[in-house]
């Protein structure tokens, strides 16, 4: 094991969230695994052991979805579907697809009814990740069920003859127990594929290839302070040797309470004159004064950075073609702005507003960890030397506070139905790899002795108009009391979370409930009464990289202790609790 070879296992990209984390979890298995574009010709794949189709946020149904080469499947080389990729197998092979009766995301157990190659080693009952909105609705010729959900009759398909095999559910994500082993059957018992992938010499790769790309350039890096921006910053300085990398921290005024002085603190270990700070508060504020929806928050911030950013180029040594621009941009950024031919996009990233791609295309930019994932990129810091108080931090978005601040153009008031309320507040989710942006349910009778998150999960199943559901914890006030109202970013409203997220961070690191997440925005919604307008939301997460996360239930001492706290901060009227996994909510609200 060594230098790379020819992929053994090739992913067909059809637009999933996942798809590359398929690709990852393969090589994570020691086998080098490469996604290519689902239309690739078959005898393009010759010499490959697997091929592995995608989930994606289409529907095979309709016109113009993705498709991949129906030769592929005479091949005699073994394909396994996962979620689009199933249906899309099931319908080139005769079988039928339909809308599901209800779609379905989030956890749910699969019953395994015949294990054959594919699902051995699992039990009878097993956790799976779910997230479509269409289902196989009769086998192809030559198929069988090998498993099923209570609300998917077809979870799991084999043509043993063929080696084709198809799953409704993800393995790939982390939330799917057993999910790795079913990659270990198909990749090594039904592929028969060999060891050959070695990630020691990763760090080594890429540093040639920061090398390859930025030739005699030199490299301006905007650093944020957190894990991404610093591990590319840190990495393309050893690729390049002393005085060719220079940092600088912009604070846009939407960073957390004392984030600049910490910010400081971890970059002057890089000595003198390596990095310095711009103070562009005013200008991002400005910026969105009377701004609501999130993709224009998104939109503007990014496109900010950009005019700051080249503000400061013009203005120094950066000016011309001898500089390009790093940024710590990681997969997830991408997939989830449309970074592919047939993703959704989710949200845009500020590292992928039309700027940044203007200056893509001049070829002015290097990402050098944009093909990775957030523990991937932790695990470069490490092997960097990077200090562990940096590289545990929780992740924090690029646009900062301004998305977890939500604003709102007109009021409103909750309106109850049978399970809770229906709040005039929508916030962005991800249900059947595509973008939604619905209302949020909240549920003010909670036992929460009893588990409510699959209360929540079902509610989303069944409800179109939500892709969220939070949790009443406590409050100045009753929701029907409550309501939203018109309410924009402004410094008091900013000042307001970042007290809040003070409050909760602190309390969090005090307890060690820090160490049990992966990270735990603080949201403050404009819903409230007219002396105390706000509310916040507590949304504490499980992930392994930023794909897929498990809402976690905080701890009753802990979470009473974090409300009373709270509710003393003027302005904040209540407190819930986010109970959605992801998906179908994504782990930032906007």
């Amino acid at each position: 094991m060594g230098a790379r070879t020819t992929p053994q296992i090739v992913v067909l990209d059809t637009g999933g969230q996942y798809c590359h984390l398929i690709a990852r979890r393969v090589r994570e298995l020691g086998v080098h695994s490469q996604v290519r574009r689902a239309s690739v010709g078959a005898e393009e794949l010759a010499g490959t052991k697997g091929i592995i189709v995608s989930g994606g946020p289409s529907s095979v149904y309709e016109e113009g979805s993705p498709r991949v080469d129906p030769r592929i499947f005479q091949l005699g080389v073994p394909v396994l579907g996962i979620c689009y990729g199933m249906q899309l197998m099931t319908q080139e092979l005769g079988g039928v697809v339909r809308p599901a009766p209800s779609g379905e995301f989030g956890l749910a157990v699969l019953h395994v009814d015949d294990p054959d190659k594919l699902l051995v080693g699992l039990g009878p009952q097993e956790q799976v990740w779910m997230s479509h909105r269409d289902a196989v609705a009769q086998l192809p010729p030559g198929f069988r069920v090998l498993a099923h959900t209570d609300t998917c009759p077809i979870a799991a398909m084999a043509d043993l003859e063929r080696a084709l095999y198809g799953l409704q559910f993800h393995p790939e994500v982390i939330h799917t127990r057993n999910g790795l082993r079913i990659l270990k059957n198909f990749v090594y018992e039904i592929c028969g594929c060999a060891p050959d992938w070695d990630p020691a010499h990763q760090l080594e790769e890429l540093e040639e290839s920061i090398r390859k790309q930025v030739g005699d350039r030199n490299v301006l890096f905007f650093l944020s302070g957190g894990v991404d921006s610093t591990v590319a910053f840190t990495l393309t300085a050893r690729a390049l040797g002393p005085g060719r990398v220079h940092g600088v921290y912009v604070d846009t005024g939407f960073m957390r309470a004392g984030e600049t002085e910490f910010v400081r603190d971890i970059l002057a270990r890089f000595g003198e004159g390596v990095f310095s700070i711009e103070d562009e508060r005013e200008e991002f504020l400005s910026a969105l004064a009377g701004v609501y929806e999130p993709e224009e928050k998104r939109r503007i911030i990014g496109e900010k950075f950009v005019e700051v950013q080249e503000r400061i180029l013009e203005r120094g040594p950066y000016l011309g073609s001898e500089w390009v621009l790093g940024q710590g941009t990681i997969y997830p950024d991408r997939i989830e702005s449309g970074g592919t031919a047939h993703a959704d996009v989710i949200k845009t990233h500020h590292n992928r507003v039309p700027g940044i791609q203007r200056l893509i295309e001049e070829g002015r930019v290097i990402e050098p960890l944009a093909e990775f994932y957030k523990d991937e990129v932790r695990a470069i810091g490490r092997a960097l030397g990077l200090p562990e108080e940096l590289l545990g931090r929780h992740p924090f978005p690029g646009p900062g506070l301004a998305i977890r601040c939500l604003c709102s153009p007109q009021g409103g008031q909750p309106v109850r139905l049978e399970q809770g309320w229906l709040l005039p507040i929508r916030s962005v989710g991800v249900q059947g790899d595509s973008r939604s942006y619905r209302a949020v349910l909240a549920l003010d009778a909670l036992d929460w002795a009893d588990d409510p998150r699959a209360q929540a999960t079902e509610l989303i199943n069944r409800i179109p108009e939500i892709n969220r559901v939070i949790g009443w914890v406590a409050g100045r006030a009753f929701l029907d009391q409550m309501a939203v109202r018109p309410a924009t970013l402004t410094r008091e409203r900013l000042e307001r979370l970042k007290a809040a997220d003070a409050v909760v961070r602190r309390l969090s690191q005090a307890s060690g409930f820090d160490h049990q997440v992966w990270q735990f925005p603080v949201v403050l919604i404009p819903l409230g009464t007219e002396e105390a307008p706000d509310s916040v939301v507590l949304r504490p997460v499980d992930s392994l990289d930023g794909m897929t996360a498990a809402a976690v239930l905080i701890p009753a001492p802990l979470r009473e202790q974090m409300a009373r706290r709270l509710l003393e901060i003027p302005g904040i009227c209540a407190v819930f609790h986010d109970l959605t996994h992801k998906p179908p909510a994504t782990i930032e609200w906007e």
